[in-house]
C-alpha cells in the first residue's frame, strides 16, 4: 500500500508551522474544490488528498503519530503495541456504519493508508454493508465593512452572502479585523455531517472626525481665541452624544486635552470606555472691521 506523503501533498516542509500548514491547505482546497473544477475526476481526487493531508497535519496528535509511524504503519498494525504505542486504539472494530467528523472537510472518504494508521473502519463481512462517513461542511469566510459610528454604538446588521441572509449583532467597541463566528452558516455537511461555519471579518472604515487607537479616540477641536484666552466651556459631539469640555484660561493652540471615559466602548464590557484625546486648534476671527482691529492693536500695545 502506498505511503502518503502528506507534507508533499500540501507542499510544506516538516518544520512548517500550523499557520503555514493551514495557509497551504486553504490555497489548495480553493484550487481543487469541486465547485470550481466542475466534477473533474483528477481534481476531485486531488481535493480528497489535500483534505486528508490537512486532517492529519493540523492535529498535533495525529501529526506526531504520522511522523513517527507513517512509513512503518503495517508493522505496528501487526504487532499491536510497541513501546508506548497502543495500536488497538486506532484500528478497526465491528459494525458497518461509522461517523467521522472533520474540521474543514468537504470530501468523501479517506485513503486506506489513513484508515489503517488513524482508525478508519474497514468494511464488515456482511454483504451489501459498507462504511459511511459523515463530514462537517467546509468553513467559509466573509468580510463586512462598518462605520466607526456603528462600531461605537453597536448595531444589528443584515447582509446577503452566497444567497443567504446573514444577521449579525455588532456589539459596541468591536475592533477592525475582529472575526465573528456564525456556527452552521458554512457549507452543507456530507452524509449527515454538521454544516461548516461562517467566519466574518469586520472592517471598520476610517472616520472623518475621529481616529481610533485601541480603545481611545483622538480628534481636533476648533475654539475661538477669546475662549482660549479667557477660558470657558465648549461642546463636542461624539456620534450621537454631546460632551461638555472645560477650556482653561491661556490654553495654547496644539494643546492636547484628555477626557477620561469618553473614548470607545470596551468590547464585551458594558459601561466601560477608553479615553478621548482632544487637540485644541485656535481659530482666528476673520473679516474684522477697522475699529475692531484698532482695539486689538491697543490690546497688543498694552501687553507690550
Amino acid at each position: 500500500m502506498e505511503v502518503k506523503d502528506y507534507y508533499r501533498i500540501l507542499g510544506v516542509d516538516k518544520s512548517a508551522t500550523q499557520d503555514q500548514i493551514k495557509s497551504a491547505y486553504r490555497k489548495l482546497a480553493m484550487k481543487y474544490h469541486p465547485d470550481k473544477t466542475k466534477g473533474d475526476p483528477k481534481s476531485e481526487e486531488k481535493f480528497k488528498e489535500v483534505n486528508e493531508a490537512y486532517e492529519v497535519l493540523k492535529d498535533p496528535e495525529k501529526k506526531k503519530k504520522y511522523d513517527r509511524f507513517g512509513e512503518n504503519w503495517k508493522y505496528y498494525e501487526q504487532s499491536g503495541q510497541q513501546g508506548d504505542f497502543d495500536w488497538s486504539q486506532f484500528t478497526g472494530g465491528s459494525g458497518s456504519n461509522y461517523s467521522y467528523s472533520t474540521g474543514d472537510f468537504d470530501s468523501s472518504g479517506f485513503s486506506d493508508f489513513f484508515e489503517n494508521l488513524f482508525g478508519g473502519r474497514r468494511r464488515s463481512g456482511f454483504s451489501g454493508q459498507g462504511r459511511t462517513f459523515a463530514f462537517k461542511g467546509q468553513d467559509i469566510e466573509a468580510v463586512l465593512a462598518i462605520s466607526l459610528e456603528d462600531a461605537y454604538l453597536g448595531t444589528p446588521k443584515t447582509f446577503l452572502f452566497e444567497g443567504q441572509s446573514i444577521k449579525l449583532n455588532i456589539k459596541p467597541g468591536i475592533k477592525d479585523g475582529q472575526v465573528l463566528k456564525l456556527s452552521g452558516k458554512g457549507r452543507a455537511g456530507i452524509n449527515g455531517g454538521a454544516n461548516g461555519d461562517l467566519f466574518v471579518t469586520i472592517r471598520v472604515e476610517p472616520d472623518s472626525r475621529f481616529e481610533r487607537r485601541g480603545d481611545n479616540l483622538y480628534t481636533d477641536l476648533n475654539i475661538d481665541m477669546f475662549t482660549a484666552i479667557l477660558g470657558g466651556k465648549v461642546s463636542l459631539k461624539i456620534f450621537k452624544k454631546t460632551v461638555s469640555l472645560n477650556i482653561k484660561p491661556d490654553t495654547q493652540s496644539g494643546k492636547s486635552l484628555k477626557i477620561p471615559g469618553q473614548g470607545m466602548p470596551l468590547y464585551g464590557n458594558p459601561g466601560k470606555y477608553g479615553d478621548l484625546y482632544v487637540k485644541v486648534q485656535i481659530k482666528i476671527p476673520e473679516n474684522l472691521s477697522a475699529d475692531q482691529k484698532r482695539k486689538i492693536e491697543d490690546l497688543k500695545a498694552s501687553l507690550g
